[in-house]
């Protein structure tokens, strides 16, 4: 048994808190059984907006007609683009790796991580296979994978998870897509544009189902432009025939009382690849929780209090395994709670106000803060402006489709903000700010002097101007 002050199992966003631990003076243990860098590193944000930037270029050259330019693509490096962010990827995920097993403060252990006490660890396979580690304190941050759905005939046929999708290093010829979310989005998003044709099947009757209604239909009208889409449809059988894989999606009802419509004509769609993109499930089951009392909730997450404590004393955890938000932005912010939770003088609860999220597919979709169904469900008062980008001047001269819309309380706070659009993720972030560190009123970003003709001119007119009264039909100048 070696026994250690700080133990934490997974080597994303936990190894923040670590660190903090080492620089404390404590003896530090990192638990991983993949490559060094989590999720986001490895198999998430960094490699894919790495290749997604590639589309958008491409996209930009295709689009240049518009604009009375003649230009041609003479081809594209597939393989080559896919190889070098893949490479650049390894390279990080090894500087990490050289550096935890250089330090003298930390000592990894490669291997799965799994409890078999309080606040004990074995280690099993890889380099440390058998390594017992205790510690007085220890943090959950092994994260979570992909999610495949029980389809009849899944486990008989070769299938793509957003794992794979990121190392594929031909286009396919047909990409068929099982799921509506934001990882369907981006990678099809993706292929599409190098040349792949693409079908989306998605249970949801708009795809991006967690962004605000209106977004989400926008964001659906221009992807069934560019793709086959079958919303309200869920896939319920797969097969495959000398390469070729055939989906089975049958028309979904969604809500309390829905489900498959079981005597409904199915859609049959047939590609030579096929990418489950069906959300994700945390690693908690490979953990043994029970060993070290941490409870888990109905999903499988791990619970925590406000501070991020678990139900076990001296046991923390963070990032995608808890299951608040599934972002690296969010599991960073959750790392700087623990440590100041850990290591600070008063525990401070997780503010996840104003946790924005973005969607770099093509329109780009991000938000903070409230939906307009959100506030509908409460039963909350609130009113709503929507701006479009083609009504600014930078917008019109980019031939912009896509819109900003807005939501706030009668006394003009900021509930909610959502962008569909070129540079979305970029344009939600002064109200992010507003609502973070400013007043978190409409005055924070329409008193804001923006540079004209600038695109975040879009942000600044949706919050000026007259507001819609959301059920009521009043308007309201702010």
């Amino acid at each position: 048994m070696q026994e250690f002050d700080f133990l934490v199992i997974g080597s994303g966003s936990g190894l923040d808190v670590a660190n903090v631990a080492a620089n404390q003076g404590q003896s530090v243990a990192v638990v991983e059984k993949g490559p060094l860098g989590g999720t986001c590193l490895n198999r998430g944000c960094i490699p894919s907006k790495h290749l997604l930037y590639h589309a958008d270029v491409l996209e930009t050259i295709e689009r240049a007609d518009e604009f009375h330019i003649d230009a041609t693509v003479d081809g594209v490096g597939f393989a080559d683009i896919v190889r070098e962010v893949n490479e650049e990827v390894e390279a990080d995920s090894e500087s990490i790796r050289s550096g935890l097993r250089s330090s003298s403060q930390h000592e990894l252990f490669e291997g799965e991580g799994r409890f078999v006490d309080d606040r004990t660890v074995e280690v099993s396979g890889g380099e440390d296979d058998g390594a017992r580690l205790r510690a007085d304190t220890v943090l959950i941050a092994a994260g979570t994978r992909p999610s495949v759905p029980p389809i009849d005939g899944i486990d008989d046929v070769e299938f793509l998870t957003s794992t794979e999708a990121l190392q594929l290093e031909t286009p396919p010829e047909h990409l068929v897509i099982v799921g509506g979310g934001y990882i369907a989005a981006e990678l099809g998003h993706f292929f599409g544009t190098f040349g792949s044709e693409v079908t989306v099947v998605g249970r949801r009757p708009n795809l991006l189902p967690e962004a605000d209604a209106e977004v989400a239909e926008a964001f659906t009208e221009r992807y069934a432009d560019r793709f086959t889409v079958h919303t309200g449809h869920a896939a319920t059988a797969v097969s495959e025939d000398d390469g070729y894989v055939t989906v089975e999606a049958r028309p979904y009802q969604y809500g309390d009382d829905g489900g498959i419509v079981e005597d409904a004509d199915p859609v049959m769609v047939t590609g030579d690849e096929l990418l489950v993109a069906a959300g994700r499930v945390p690693n908690t089951d490979t953990l043994n929780l029970d060993a070290a009392c941490v409870e888990t909730d109905a999903r499988g997450f791990v619970e925590t209090d406000e501070y991020l404590r678990t139900t076990a004393e001296g046991v923390w955890a963070l990032g995608d395994i808890v299951g608040e938000y599934l972002l690296k932005h969010s599991a960073n912010h959750e790392a700087r709670a623990v440590a100041r939770n850990v290591f600070g003088n008063e525990p401070e609860p997780v503010d996840y106000s104003a946790m924005p999220f973005a969607v770099f597919a093509s329109p780009e979709v991000a938000g903070v803060g409230a939906s307009e169904s959100d506030l509908r469900a409460a039963e909350r008062e609130y009113a709503t402006n929507t701006y479009r980008y083609g009504d600014t001047a930078r917008g019109d001269a980019m031939k912009a489709e896509g819109f900003v819309k807005v939501l706030i309380d009668l006394e003009g706070e900021i509930l909610g903000c959502h962008v569909i659009g070129p540079e979305a993720s970029s344009l939600i972030q002064e109200v992010v700010v507003a609502m973070k560190s400013g007043s978190g009123t409409v005055r924070d970003v329409r008193e804001a002097v923006h540079v004209h003709p600038a695109l975040p001119e879009v942000v600044q007119r949706a919050f000026s101007g007259q507001f819609t009264r959301g059920g009521g039909g009043h308007r309201h100048d702010h």
